[in-house]
């Protein structure tokens, strides 16, 4: 902590003295301590640089969280949620950013939800991916301490209050994320299958590629029956905002080995840099602050026997008993 503290005064007296910085704040910023030798803010620094970006030091309600058991409490008045689209599939610009895999999902195809904890409807905006470099750690949110390879994220804004994701990000109940967790099995997930193709995945290999990708079906990467898990939160990058409502599915979803493979030798970088691998592009589990997790899974309830499946088995919440909404 010590060692945090004088580096980041060092760090923040160069930043406001007579150093010049040429590059862009809005990209200034990393998940590793250091990338090629030179210093980039890591997790720890991100508050620390930037005013605009205080809340990730100092907010009270950071993402993303530990799901432990023993603080979510079942909500009985919890609705089931409710997807609505005038199509039946998508399409958008797959983007490598540098930080992580992005989906900018094409404006006239336009995807809403509703219901659940939301008391606004809120329009599907980006598709993101994080992963990380070995099978047991990659997700950002943990259940129970379990960290899974990747979390695939959702990102949607409240059409209801706010133009677009820019302005919505700044304020109260501005953005909704739903978030499904990713295991490795030989049976991948329809939608990442598209998504990861070898000729997909190629096309993005460097920072600021993008490839156009059509005629994705989104109800594929939906279970067709979920619980969920719903708290109050933030972004997961910079600046932070604590604007978000996560809400987590109890089933996840796959891809193969070579898939995962293949996303670990994306570069963050652009191809005249050294190869730095974009995998483990996680942010460190943050603090509850007597936040409330909430979930639709009636712990008193048996669950209903399904069919198996390799592709969307359920994630196991174990909801205390003992509290209920």
């Amino acid at each position: 902590m010590v060692m945090v503290t004088i580096a980041a005064v060092l760090l923040l007296s160069c930043v406001s003295g007579g150093v010049s910085i040429s590059r862009s704040y809005d990209d200034w910023w990393s998940y590793k301590e250091t990338l090629g030798g030179d210093f980039i803010p890591s997790p720890p620094f991100w508050g620390l640089v930037n005013k605009a970006w205080r809340m990730c030091a100092i907010g009270r309600r950071q993402s993303p969280i530990d799901l432990n058991g023993s603080s979510i409490i079942f909500d009985p008045f919890l609705k089931p949620l409710r997807l609505s689209s005038g199509v039946n599939e998508i399409s958008g610009v797959m983007y490598n950013r540098g930080h992580y895999v992005s989906l900018r999902v094409e404006p006239d195809h336009v995807v809403t939800v509703s219901g659940g904890p939301l008391s606004y409807t809120y329009s599907l905006e980006e598709i993101r991916l994080h992963f990380g470099s070995v099978d047991s750690d990659g997700s950002e949110h943990r259940i129970d301490g379990k960290s899974f390879p990747a979390e695939v994220q959702l990102l949607h804004y409240n059409v209801n209050l706010y133009q677009n994701v820019s302005e919505a990000s700044q304020y109260a109940n501005g953005l909704m994320i739903i978030s499904l967790f990713v295991e490795i099995d030989e049976i991948p997930n329809p939608f990442l299958n598209r998504m990861l193709s070898r000729e997909m995945i190629t096309r993005i290999s460097y920072k600021n590629d993008a490839y156009f990708l059509w005629g994705l079906q989104l109800d594929h990467i939906f279970p067709g029956s979920f619980g969920f898990i719903t708290y109050s939160g933030s972004m997961t990058t910079p600046p932070c905002h604590e604007t978000v409502t996560w809400i987590i599915l109890d089933r996840h979803i796959t891809v193969n080995s070579v898939q995962m493979h293949s996303l670990r030798l994306l570069s963050q970088h652009e191809p005249s840099a050294v190869f730095h691998s974009m995998s483990d592009n996680y942010r460190l589990i943050q603090p509850l602050n007597n936040r409330s997790l909430r979930t639709s899974v009636d712990p008193h309830r048996q669950a209903r026997k399904c069919p198996p499946t390799t592709q969307q088995p359920d994630i196991q919440i174990q909801a205390n008993p003992k509290a209920q909404a």
